[in-house]
């Protein structure tokens, strides 16, 4: 593999920045993978904000925001990334191996944040491709567990090997130092829209149809008990958000906590 980024670069440090090295890469297909990379002794976050991550390999880089996979308290930061043929900034990340340099901007937001949502008993997170990454902060956040009695995850994609890495994370819960007693708690939906699998169908079709409340043997979202948090590609987005709204819940932000939260702000 040629690098195109190592850990000593000819550019100067952009303003803002801190400088980073890859510990860990794992590529699941030919589209996604996920990596790891030192956390500055300085950097605080909030589980489930996101961060504008860049390649020290141009005199004026590019920058693009990614959800924090990683959790409040883990000593490393992890990101889970869709590799762009020709993207600006993918077409380049896609090759760090572990040892080269990430750049990442000072400060994190974001509104998929517990802060951001009223107190609940459930909590659904609809998530499409890197859209789970948010989540996988969250569901390894004692926090959540602390707001919500059930935590239902759907993540769908098009093909089945798209879903592994959301699979990883929920199957690994179990083993987790600080959340793995919560985790009978969670319910991971997986659904594709391609490829055949146990479950097919967009979400939003589930949701409109009612069917994922009836596979799921509960009664469908109500204000009064369900909360909800949406990350995926635009159109994901707002249909989910309709449904929603359809449901009596309302959209909430960290200055004015609500019944639900999107976030807009990540790679896909």
């Amino acid at each position: 593999m040629i690098k195109t980024n190592t850990s000593v670069s000819k550019y100067p440090q952009p303003a803002g920045t801190h400088v980073e090295t890859v510990t860990d890469v794992e590529h699941y297909t030919d589209r996604l993978f996920r990596f790891r990379i030192t956390r500055p002794p300085t950097f605080r976050f909030r589980s489930g904000e996101f961060v504008m991550i860049g390649l020290p390999n141009a005199e004026k880089p590019v920058f693009r925001a990614y959800s924090i996979a990683s959790p409040s308290w883990d000593e490393e930061l992890e990101f889970y990334s869709i590799k762009v043929p020709g993207g600006p900034l993918t077409e380049h990340l896609q090759k760090i191996v572990k040892g080269d340099s990430v750049l990442m901007r000072q400060k994190s937001t974001g509104t998929l944040v517990n802060d951001a949502l009223l107190p609940g008993k459930r909590l659904w997170m609809f998530s499409t491709g890197t859209g789970f990454a948010p989540f996988a902060s969250l569901v390894r956040d004692p926090e959540t567990f602390e707001k919500f009695e059930k935590i239902f995850i759907t993540h769908t994609c098009r093909d089945v090997d798209e879903l592994v890495y959301s699979k990883q994370v929920c199957g690994n819960l179990i083993n987790d130092p600080l959340c793995g007693e919560f985790a009978d708690k969670i319910q991971l939906i997986q659904t594709t829209t391609r490829q055949k699998f146990t479950k097919m169908g967009r979400i939003t079709e589930l949701l409109s149809s009612g069917n994922l409340f009836s596979d799921l043997g509960i009664g469908k979202i109500t204000p009064g008990v369900d909360r909800g948090m949406i990350c995926g590609s635009a159109n994901m987005i707002n249909d989910t958000k309709t449904l929603l709204e359809s449901f009596g819940l309302k959209e909430g932000s960290n200055s004015k906590p609500n019944t639900f939260v999107v976030e807009k702000a990540f790679v896909d």
